[in-house]
Protein backbone atom coordinates (compact mmCIF):
# COMPACT_ATOMS: atom_id res chain seq x y z
CA UNK A 1 0.00 0.00 0.00
CA UNK A 2 1.59 3.41 -0.89
CA UNK A 3 2.26 5.85 1.53
CA UNK A 4 -0.20 8.25 0.44
CA UNK A 5 -2.85 5.83 0.61
CA UNK A 6 -2.06 4.68 4.13
CA UNK A 7 -1.88 8.49 5.78
CA UNK A 8 -5.63 9.05 3.85
CA UNK A 9 -6.54 5.98 5.30
CA UNK A 10 -4.98 6.71 9.20
CA UNK A 11 -6.84 10.22 8.91
CA UNK A 12 -10.23 8.54 8.61
CA UNK A 13 -9.64 6.92 11.54
CA UNK A 14 -11.10 8.50 14.66
CA UNK A 15 -13.49 10.90 12.54
CA UNK A 16 -16.57 11.47 14.66
CA UNK A 17 -18.21 13.51 11.43
CA UNK A 18 -20.45 9.65 11.45
CA UNK A 19 -23.15 8.23 13.26
CA UNK A 20 -22.90 4.18 11.77
CA UNK A 21 -20.40 2.71 10.19
CA UNK A 22 -22.67 0.62 7.83
CA UNK A 23 -24.18 4.42 6.56
CA UNK A 24 -20.64 5.48 5.93
CA UNK A 25 -19.24 5.49 2.36
CA UNK A 26 -15.28 6.00 2.39
CA UNK A 27 -13.87 8.02 -1.03
CA UNK A 28 -10.95 9.04 -1.82
CA UNK A 29 -11.18 12.80 -3.67
CA UNK A 30 -9.12 14.14 -6.74
CA UNK A 31 -8.79 16.91 -9.11
CA UNK A 32 -9.11 16.47 -12.55
CA UNK A 33 -8.47 19.70 -14.93
CA UNK A 34 -10.90 21.81 -12.66
CA UNK A 35 -13.05 19.42 -11.30
CA UNK A 36 -13.28 17.43 -8.20
CA UNK A 37 -14.04 13.64 -7.82
CA UNK A 38 -14.33 10.51 -6.03
CA UNK A 39 -14.12 6.80 -5.69
CA UNK A 40 -14.43 4.47 -3.49
CA UNK A 41 -11.41 4.01 -1.06
CA UNK A 42 -11.97 0.05 -1.48
CA UNK A 43 -11.76 0.16 -5.79
CA UNK A 44 -7.87 1.46 -5.39
CA UNK A 45 -4.74 -0.80 -5.30
CA UNK A 46 -2.22 1.83 -4.52
CA UNK A 47 -1.72 5.37 -5.65
CA UNK A 48 1.71 6.17 -6.80
CA UNK A 49 4.09 8.40 -8.41
CA UNK A 50 4.57 9.10 -11.98
CA UNK A 51 6.80 6.19 -13.50
CA UNK A 52 7.63 5.47 -17.22
CA UNK A 53 4.89 3.95 -19.28
CA UNK A 54 4.97 2.28 -22.57
CA UNK A 55 3.30 3.50 -25.65
CA UNK A 56 0.71 0.56 -27.05
CA UNK A 57 -0.29 1.34 -30.90
CA UNK A 58 -3.40 1.58 -32.05
CA UNK A 59 -5.32 3.08 -29.14
CA UNK A 60 -7.18 6.13 -28.39
CA UNK A 61 -5.38 9.24 -27.37
CA UNK A 62 -6.26 8.91 -23.86
CA UNK A 63 -4.86 5.79 -23.52
CA UNK A 64 -0.87 7.02 -22.78
CA UNK A 65 0.22 2.68 -23.22
CA UNK A 66 1.37 0.22 -20.20
CA UNK A 67 3.58 0.51 -17.09
CA UNK A 68 4.90 -2.35 -15.07
CA UNK A 69 4.51 -2.84 -11.58
CA UNK A 70 5.77 -4.97 -9.81
CA UNK A 71 5.37 -7.48 -12.56
CA UNK A 72 1.97 -6.29 -13.23
CA UNK A 73 1.61 -4.64 -16.84
CA UNK A 74 -1.17 -2.13 -16.39
CA UNK A 75 -3.02 -0.01 -18.93
CA UNK A 76 -2.71 3.62 -18.18
CA UNK A 77 -5.52 6.17 -18.72
CA UNK A 78 -5.11 9.75 -18.73
CA UNK A 79 -8.37 11.04 -17.42
CA UNK A 80 -7.98 14.81 -18.75
CA UNK A 81 -8.16 13.37 -22.38
CA UNK A 82 -11.02 10.83 -21.77
CA UNK A 83 -13.04 13.21 -20.45
CA UNK A 84 -11.93 15.86 -23.60
CA UNK A 85 -9.78 17.90 -21.51
CA UNK A 86 -6.46 19.15 -22.75
CA UNK A 87 -3.61 17.16 -21.94
CA UNK A 88 -1.15 18.67 -19.85
CA UNK A 89 2.71 17.83 -18.43
CA UNK A 90 3.03 16.04 -15.06
CA UNK A 91 3.59 18.21 -11.95
CA UNK A 92 4.80 17.07 -8.72
CA UNK A 93 1.13 16.44 -8.04
CA UNK A 94 0.15 14.23 -10.60
CA UNK A 95 -0.33 10.58 -9.28
CA UNK A 96 -0.92 7.79 -11.03
CA UNK A 97 -4.13 5.42 -9.22
CA UNK A 98 -4.17 2.04 -9.84
CA UNK A 99 -7.91 0.78 -9.35
CA UNK A 100 -9.24 -2.33 -9.31
CA UNK A 101 -12.74 -3.69 -9.97
CA UNK A 102 -13.19 -7.67 -10.15
CA UNK A 103 -10.56 -9.00 -12.37
CA UNK A 104 -9.95 -5.84 -13.88
CA UNK A 105 -7.41 -3.44 -12.94
CA UNK A 106 -5.69 0.00 -15.02
CA UNK A 107 -3.95 3.15 -13.97
CA UNK A 108 -5.54 6.66 -13.94
CA UNK A 109 -3.42 9.54 -14.05
CA UNK A 110 -4.82 12.50 -11.95
CA UNK A 111 -4.04 15.95 -11.78
CA UNK A 112 -3.54 15.20 -8.25
CA UNK A 113 -5.33 14.29 -4.61
CA UNK A 114 -7.26 15.75 -2.46
CA UNK A 115 -8.16 14.33 0.63
CA UNK A 116 -10.00 10.70 1.79
CA UNK A 117 -13.91 11.69 2.29
CA UNK A 118 -16.35 10.02 4.61
CA UNK A 119 -19.69 10.69 3.74
CA UNK A 120 -23.00 9.32 5.01
CA UNK A 121 -25.36 7.46 3.01
CA UNK A 122 -28.18 10.03 2.85
CA UNK A 123 -25.83 12.62 1.59
CA UNK A 124 -25.46 10.74 -1.77
CA UNK A 125 -28.11 11.76 -4.14
CA UNK A 126 -28.48 9.63 -8.13
CA UNK A 127 -26.66 10.53 -11.35
CA UNK A 128 -28.09 13.14 -13.13
CA UNK A 129 -30.52 11.61 -15.50
CA UNK A 130 -29.19 11.44 -19.12
CA UNK A 131 -30.34 9.05 -22.24
CA UNK A 132 -26.97 6.91 -22.31
CA UNK A 133 -27.94 6.55 -18.11
CA UNK A 134 -26.64 3.05 -18.22
CA UNK A 135 -23.53 3.92 -19.87
CA UNK A 136 -22.58 7.00 -17.18
CA UNK A 137 -19.47 6.51 -15.47
CA UNK A 138 -21.03 8.91 -12.60
CA UNK A 139 -22.69 6.37 -9.46
CA UNK A 140 -23.88 9.72 -7.69
CA UNK A 141 -23.58 12.97 -6.25
CA UNK A 142 -22.43 13.51 -2.57
CA UNK A 143 -23.36 16.76 -0.43
CA UNK A 144 -20.46 17.65 1.98
CA UNK A 145 -21.12 21.29 3.39
CA UNK A 146 -20.70 23.70 0.56
CA UNK A 147 -19.39 21.29 -1.89
CA UNK A 148 -20.75 18.83 -4.03
CA UNK A 149 -19.28 15.24 -5.30
CA UNK A 150 -19.02 13.31 -8.21
CA UNK A 151 -18.69 10.13 -7.36
CA UNK A 152 -17.55 7.65 -10.62
CA UNK A 153 -18.31 3.96 -11.09
CA UNK A 154 -14.78 2.25 -11.08
CA UNK A 155 -16.39 -0.61 -12.86
CA UNK A 156 -17.57 2.09 -15.89
CA UNK A 157 -14.02 3.41 -15.52
CA UNK A 158 -12.06 0.15 -15.97
CA UNK A 159 -14.39 -1.30 -19.01
CA UNK A 160 -12.16 -2.16 -22.56
CA UNK A 161 -13.74 0.10 -25.11
CA UNK A 162 -10.46 0.60 -26.89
Amino acid sequence: MSEKLQQIINNQQGDPATEHLEDVVQLVGFIVGNEEYSIPILSIQEIIKPIECTRVPQTPPYVLGVFNLRGSVIPLIDLRLKFGLPAQKDSDDTRFIVMRHEDDVAGFVIDRLTEAIRLNQRDIGPAPETELQDESIIEGVGKQNDRILTILKVNKLLERDF
